[in-house]
């Protein structure tokens, strides 16, 4: 069991937006001082010490920061090596294209993923559960598709404030437009009935 620090840290929901939005910010606010690849450093960096700030505070590591923290590092690190954009605009493609895939995989087991990774955040039934990561797929899908339209047709500024300023806001009315459903298939009612 961990400590009450611990477990305030892991119970706070700004500390986690924090956590996870920070590299964010760091990597358009480095942009718009110097250009993509000093952002791009600065974006690993920013995301190694989020990492880190959570395993100290939490002790334990969310699994899509740290999926994605990987791909930054492994992105990040092409795209310093080489000297070539392309990698990190690929980052959120690879990324959102892999939970995509590992959700469409659980869905395929009838294992719904998004049940491991929400454990503690709802209490849904398998059907929940189930259509919850289907629609959480899809969406990954069409975010894979839109960073592939927006980096492809323009600019690199425009890209990184999109990637800060576009997807976070339509991730979060997509999380929001989900609130029928968790409704709709709480195992909390489910079991009252």
């Amino acid at each position: 069991m961990g400590t009450s620090t611990e477990r305030n840290a892991a119970a706070n929901p700004f500390l986690k937006l924090a956590l996870e939005l920070g590299p964010l910010v760091v990597f358009f606010l480095a942009n718009a001082r110097g250009d993509l690849f000093i952002a791009t450093g600065a974006f690993m960096a920013a995301t190694v010490v989020a990492l880190s700030a959570s395993w100290i505070l939490m002790r334990r590591l969310p699994v899509m920061p740290l999926v994605s923290g990987a791909v930054v590092l492994v992105f990040g690190g092409l795209t310093l090596a080489l000297q070539d954009e392309l990698f990190i605009k690929l980052k959120p493609t690879i990324v959102n294209l892999l939970f995509a895939s590992a959700l469409f995989g659980g869905l395929a087991f009838g294992k719904p993923l998004l049940a491991i990774v929400f454990d503690q955040a709802f209490d849904l039934t398998h059907e929940g559960w189930m259509k919850l990561s289907f629609r959480w797929a899809c969406f990954f899908v069409v975010l894979a598709a839109v960073n592939e339209i927006v980096w492809r047709t323009q600019t690199t500024d425009f890209w990184v404030a999109f990637k800060v300023w576009g997807i976070m806001p339509i991730t979060m009315v997509f999380a929001m437009a989900q609130a029928p459903l968790l409704q709709r298939y709480s195992a909390g009612d489910a079991a009252a009935e």
